[in-house]
């Protein structure tokens, strides 16, 4: 029986002739694939270890290597509560780029009356994969919602508290901006007067220019861009300054006696009805260097100030205190052309200074006349929109801060699609 077995076992093992030729390549085909795998394995090892005693690229060749890699691929966008409120917003690939570092710009982005950090994510995600390599993007989350009624100034103190906790957190970032939507603008406005610092380099030789760029810094940065969209720079109170009121005289006076009971003391700041310990209203003390806020020599010290204001169906702020004009400076309609990259945009005043301003009636004083010297010392491009031809163009206080969103909203025409560049972010891209 053993015998038998073992007989059995032997005729097992012992493969037939055509089947051992067949196995044979195989076997031999495995082998090699093995020692292939293991050369490979020892080469890509070594080429690490000899890694370490190789130069690392300059950040110019590793950005150069990025942005080949992300020809064809959308940005991946990173978001990180920044510390002291809000959210940061950057490009992974350019943190890769630079080593683990972030871009040297600074944006900060604020939002308006009742408000919050989520009205400028979209723009915050776009404007980031626009510019992978140069920003970085903060929202602001200190003022929302019903905190967006306890005053410009308190709302301003916070904002600033913000700025240099983000400054503080990063503190790579060289430039900053400020991108602000309605009541934003005033909240900006403020807190650069808390932030500025005067330079400490000589300002009386160099020409204007240099005067006006070099005057200073905001939380220690290099002041580059001050937009705003739809602010009310001359506040509420003015004839059609609050479009929804249609002009009755009854009607505007009524809101400016009750608008403190809606929105709080914010109401009181817009309408130049404040008067806290006996001070001037606080929107005619921020068009001038106040004390230990200097409102005025802060905007001064931005590379560019771009007001943009709705021409038409803005209901909630007037055209005229959008864009810090009078009523006869105002564009007329026949010169309003839309222009072919931004289909929107209908008028463009590029840096205008107010030398010559209109002089007021001795007899009359008027407060929005004082803003308007006060703010226009420093030169303003003017940019006009109108969304007369857009399905959200009753909206269009709103539209104008969404209209980044391009085709994925009814804030654009069909014509657009989300990868165009929208129509106000092109402030900030145009300025490298």
């Amino acid at each position: 029986m053993i015998t038998a077995v073992a007989a059995s076992m032997g005729r097992a093992a012992t493969p037939a002739p055509g089947a051992q030729s067949s196995r044979l390549p195989r076997a031999v085909s495995r082998l090699r694939l093995v020692l292939r795998s293991s050369e490979a394995a020892a080469r890509s090892g070594r080429e690490r270890w000899m890694g370490c005693f190789r130069p690392a690229p300059s950040p110019a060749t590793a950005a150069a290597a990025v942005k080949e890699a992300m020809k064809g691929k959308r940005p991946e966008v990173e978001v990180e509560p920044a510390r002291g409120g809000g959210e940061d917003v950057w490009s992974a690939d350019a943190e890769v780029a630079q080593a683990g570092a972030f871009p040297e710009h600074l944006v900060i982005m604020v939002n308006g009356l009742v408000g919050s950090a989520d009205d400028w994510k979209f723009a915050a995600e776009q404007f980031v994969r626009r510019m992978p390599d140069k920003v970085i993007v903060h929202r602001s989350k200190c003022n929302s919602a019903t905190q967006t009624f306890d005053g410009v100034d308190l709302m301003g103190e916070r904002l600033a508290n913000e700025v240099l906790s983000v400054v503080e957190q990063r503190r790579g970032v060289k430039k900053i901006s400020f991108v602000a939507h309605s009541l934003g603008g005033l909240v900006a406005r403020y807190a650069i007067g808390r932030l500025y610092e005067p330079n400490s380099r000589s300002k009386s030789s160099g020409g204007r220019d240099d005067v006006e760029h070099l005057e200073g810094h905001i939380a220690g940065l290099e002041p580059m861009n001050f937009i705003t969209f739809a602010s009310p720079h001359l506040g509420s109170s003015g004839n059609k300054q609050l479009p929804f009121l249609c002009g009755l005289p009854f009607l505007e006076r009524r809101a400016s006696e009750t608008a403190h009971l809606i929105v709080g003391r914010t109401g009181k700041h817009l309408f130049l009805t404040d008067n806290d310990d006996g001070r001037r209203p606080l929107l005619l003390r921020m068009v001038d260097d106040s004390g230990d806020l200097q409102f005025r020599s802060a905007l001064r010290s931005f590379k560019r100030r771009v007001a943009y204001a709705n021409a038409n169906f803005d209901h909630m702020v007037g055209w005229r205190t959008s864009s810090i004009r009078r009523q006869h400076e105002l564009p007329k309609h026949r010169l309003l052309v839309r222009d072919e990259k931004y289909p929107h945009i209908v008028y463009v005043e590029k840096e205008v200074t107010d030398n010559n301003g209109t002089e007021a009636h001795a007899d009359l004083y008027d407060p929005e006349e004082e803003m308007i010297r006060g703010l226009t010392q420093v030169p303003w491009e003017r940019v006009d929109v109108s969304f007369q031809k857009s399905s959200q163009r009753l909206v269009a206080h709103n539209t104008i801060q969404y209209s980044v969103r391009g085709s994925r909203s009814h804030a654009y025409s069909n014509s657009h699609t989300k990868e165009q560049p929208n129509l106000y972010l092109q402030c900030l891209v145009d300025t490298y």
